[in-house]
């Protein structure tokens, strides 16, 4: 299946994005994150983990529950990430007043890895920017903003409304 995606999306059909508001935007989010992959790799991080350093160095310290919120991230993709980010020595653990909260901190190795992966991260958001034009990324910035909101919007309501259903 993968490979048929990708063929849509950088073969003959390249410009035919499907119907499907979830499968186009998760179309566009693979083929986005490559490139940002490629662009990282002399640093040895992914962009999903160059995302998380960022989230938790603009926190200094942050717990699961402030990066699942800053990330839009669920619980167990979270988990595994920091996980692997911890056993590469680039995150640590940092004690919390509350010992039932995981908080997390950037290591020295972390910091550093950060700052490599900073102006290659800069060199893919230029590409990016430089192709799609800094207004036309304004215009999707604010349908994309108002997409989340209807989502998130609608995934409250249907959880309302199973939860009325049940009694």
């Amino acid at each position: 299946m993968s490979r048929h995606i990708t063929k849509l999306t950088t073969g003959q059909n390249r410009g035919r994005l499907s119907p499907c508001v979830c499968n186009t935007l998760r179309m566009v989010s693979r083929v986005v994150t490559q490139l940002y992959d490629d662009c990282l790799r002399p640093s040895g991080l992914r962009v999903t983990q160059f995302s998380i350093l960022a989230a938790v160095a603009r926190l200094s310290e942050a717990s699961l529950k402030q990066l699942e919120d800053e990330l839009a991230i669920d619980q167990t993709t979270l988990t595994r990430s920091l996980t692997l980010l911890e056993r590469d020595g680039v995150l640590e653990r940092a004690s919390h007043p509350d010992g039932r909260i995981k908080a997390m901190r950037l290591t020295s190795k972390g910091r550093r890895a950060l700052e490599v992966a900073r102006s290659l991260w800069a060199q893919a958001q230029g590409k990016v920017l430089r192709a799609l034009g800094t207004k036309a990324w304004a215009d999707a910035q604010r349908q994309l903003t108002r997409l989340h909101h209807v989502a998130v919007k609608k995934r409250q309501l249907g959880r309302e409304g199973r939860r009325v259903q049940r009694f």
